[in-house]
């Protein structure tokens, strides 16, 4: 073992960037004499940090009677700000009597085979710990050092390198665990290995090691043989949630500062992906009048953040990035337990000057993560917007059973929320908050996603594409047909949220009839008033009216209302599990194996709001639709009953109202009183072309995904659906934007020409 290490250690002086027989000085890694100088020096025009220090050397007292191991890092900032000698001595105290511990093995997981000598536990003691002696390196003796180190490496680090990393131990792999317990185990363990460097030359070799390893855990592309998602999206973002997001990037990030800290002047390998950290928590979070919101996809809360990633990426990062300023300032008014508040150590030190945070960050008001399967979609950024986050991607591990899920914020609350989750240990977590029961989604006979997917993972998973944010008009697909294909052979699910309505389309096809049941959660008191469930929570309302296939019974007298949905008010587990709360499913009473449901989710301006857009339930040949009018506007949508697979090389043509297409869906919004034809505002889902009177409105050969708002004369084009695009729209618009572009008019007759390339 100790030739094999020796072998390591000669081969990474070859390559380091530095040699391996140069010892890093201490302290150097995070807890470092200029972040304590320039967090000092701040303090004297800045409240809220002073009130911080208060906070830590308040920790740090406390400490001094206490001495826990996973509280370290307060006693290490209170010595390098105070240079008070008690601080340290607690600290030699507790190091020389940890290093004598005989195991910080975990019964549980030494119990496996093979044994699993690390866990998180440990991680978190070992980064305690590699703080602690770097500030209190230069006060111990060499007999002190040596003791402590060699006692750290026997009792941490060598355990997490060994299991995680090194050879010929390591029992683990990225495929087998390459989510949040790698960065744990082994950035925790190297950067203990990096503390001890100086006195244990394998301990730095491990650290080195690990060093050069982190862009191949951010890179993991995933596992087909055994279904594993890769870690992160093409756009960044983790898909395990925003909770292990969190923690996952956390300790990877802490490790490689620590290194470029106690290393200045190395250059290590890009890692493109923590350039993209402030930009995905951005997306995912929900602005408030108070504490921000998060989406909690998965095992995660509303009340987790991004902050301590971040942060540490802030660090790493040029400085003044408005997303990331923006970020922080948000984040700031969290609780999350793992976060980088000011009043821990780290968030103290390297919490950037969020002075020039601006109000609302420069980003789009929605956003797609196509490799594992979210969307987010806003009406603005300001505090208690309203946003909606879909989700159908791959269900494994902490990514629940939830495949065309989604949640909707209003007004400062998840109105229509996620059940959550809870201890891992409980029933509960397994039999309810994993499975589909506690997500807003569609059933069949009773059944949602196969249980196995937790633990094996989905065959095919989910997906969410075609996202077009034309302002008032937003669109998204999700396909949950994979996940559900034991029971369906189409689970699409469209959402399309024009002015203050968000439809929800689904189209569902069994293989065999049956029953099918619409699964909701509400965020606050849901009453069922005729129609519709309506769910209030403080200053925010909504109500959820299904119009297809049936209507919502209007009474409790169902029985005179045999065709329409009927209800039932099911108890599910709180996330505490002191309790439980009310979820409502929504049955259709008949068998059959196609459906297109369509809800309408209605978002009121305030909770005693009267005056509701009137939405009325329209059917023509092979086409149902809506007609809906609010506040002098009417908007006319149809769904093409043609357009959903059922016509293998047949044409899907039908004629509405006057419009002539093969669209998959229709959305033509004008003023009432006045021609639908001169409309200034379409939606045209999955459509190659749309007529009306011998005029061509819209052609493409390929069908495509087009939201167009002529505002002014000033046409604003979304357009998805093929890398290659190439279609006509009528219009005569002073200029063109296209997806976000500007672009060259182009005319011929009465129609513009549109070209897009993606690369």
């Amino acid at each position: 073992m100790k030739s094999i290490l020796t072998t390591l250690v000669a081969i990474l002086c070859l390559t380091a960037a530095i040699p391996c027989d140069a010892k890093i000085k201490h302290p150097s890694l995070l807890i470092t004499k200029e972040r304590v100088e320039a967090a000092e020096k701040r303090m004297a025009n800045d409240s809220i940090q002073a009130t911080a220090w208060n906070r830590i050397k308040g920790e740090a007292d406390l400490q001094l009677q206490k001495g826990d191991v996973r509280k370290l890092e307060y006693l290490a900032l209170a010595y390098m700000m105070t240079d008070s000698t008690k601080y340290a001595d607690k600290i030699k105290d507790v190091l020389l009597k940890t290093a004598k511990t005989e195991s910080w093995g975990d019964r549980e997981m030494l119990a496996r085979n093979p044994a699993w000598r690390s866990e998180l536990q440990m991680a978190h003691k070992s980064f305690q710990v590699a703080v602690a002696y770097d500030v209190v390196y230069n006060l111990l003796t060499p007999a002190e050092r040596k003791e402590i180190a060699t006692g750290m490496y026997r009792l941490a680090v060598e355990p997490m390198l060994g299991d995680w990393l090194n050879e010929p131990t390591r029992i683990h792999s990225l495929n087998s665990m390459g989510h949040n317990w790698w960065t744990s185990c082994v950035g925790m363990g190297a950067l203990l290995g990096l503390a001890i460097g100086n006195e244990v030359p394998e301990a730095a070799a491990g650290a080195e090691a690990a060093v050069e390893a982190l862009p191949e855990w951010f890179d993991f592309a995933g596992d087909v043989i055994q279904r594993k998602p890769k870690t992160f999206d093409r756009d960044g973002g983790m898909y395990e949630s925003i909770n292990y997001a969190s923690f996952g990037t956390s300790e990877a990030l802490l490790l490689r500062l620590a290194w470029l800290n106690s290393h200045p002047g190395t250059k290590l390998e890009e890692i493109p992906q923590i350039a993209k950290l402030a930009s995905f928590f951005s997306n995912v979070a929900y602005p408030r009048n108070g504490e921000v919101y998060s989406i909690g996809f998965g095992d995660s809360h509303k009340n987790v953040n991004g902050q301590l990633p971040v942060v540490l990426a802030s660090a790493m990062l040029p400085s003044g990035d408005s997303v990331t300023l923006w970020y922080l300032s948000q984040a700031s008014k969290g609780s999350f337990h793992e976060g980088a508040d000011r009043s821990t150590p780290i968030g103290f030190l390297y919490t950037p000057d969020m002075s020039k945070a601006p109000a609302v960050p420069s980003l789009p008001t929605s956003h797609l993560w196509e490799d594992f399967g979210w969307a987010t979609m806003r009406d603005s950024w300001e505090p208690d917007a309203t946003m909606l986050a879909v989700k159908s991607g791959m269900t494994w591990n902490h990514s629940h059973a939830d495949a065309n899920s989604l949640i909707l914020f209003h007004k400062g609350v998840d109105i229509v929320k996620d059940a959550g989750n809870c201890s891992y240990g409980k029933p509960e977590y397994r039999n309810y908050f994993f499975q589909t029961d506690a997500h807003n989604v569609i059933k069949f006979n009773g059944q949602g996603q196969s249980r196995h997917q937790q633990y094996h993972g989905t065959m095919l998973p989910g997906s969410v594409s075609n996202l077009l944010d034309g302002g008032n008009i937003k669109y998204v697909l999700a396909d949950g047909t994979g996940p559900m294909s034991q029971w369906m052979l189409r689970n699409f699910r469209h959402f399309l949220w024009i002015d203050n309505v968000v439809y929800v389309i689904d189209d569902l096809l069994s293989h065999e009839p049956g029953h099918f049941e619409w699964l909701w959660h509400p965020g606050g008191e849901a009453v069922k008033r005729g129609f519709d469930l309506e769910i209030t929570n403080g200053e925010s309302a909504a109500l959820i009216r299904p119009l297809y296939p049936r209507p919502l019974a209007y009474s409790n007298f169902v029985h005179d209302y045999p065709e329409d949905l009927y209800w039932e008010v099911i108890e599910g587990p709180t996330e505490n599990l002191q309790g439980t709360e009310e979820y409502w499913s929504f049955h259709l009473p008949g068998v059959t194996d196609r459906v297109k449901g369509v809800t309408a989710i209605i978002l009121k301006d305030s909770v005693g709001q009267k005056e509701l857009p009137q939405i009325t339930r329209r059917e023509g040949k092979d086409w149902i639709g809506l007609r809906v009018t609010d506040k002098g506007k009417v908007t006319d949508i149809y769904i093409n009953q043609l357009a959903d697979g059922r016509l293998m090389h047949l044409n899907s043509w039908i004629e509405a109202d006057g419009w002539s297409t093969d669209a998959y869906m229709l959305a033509v919004s004008y003023p009432e009183g006045t021609d639908p034809a001169k409309s200034k505002e379409m939606f045209i889902g999955h459509g190659s072309a749309l007529r009306r009177d011998g005029d061509t409105y819209f052609s493409s050969l390929a069908k495509l995904n087009v939201i167009a708002n002529d505002n002014g004369g000033k046409l604003d084009i979304q357009a998805t659906g093929q890398p290659r695009m190439n279609f006509s729209y009528k219009a005569s618009p002073s200029s063109l934007t296209v997806n976000g572009k500007p672009a060259t008019l182009k005319k011929k007759g009465n129609l513009i020409n549109i070209r897009t390339v993606n690369e």
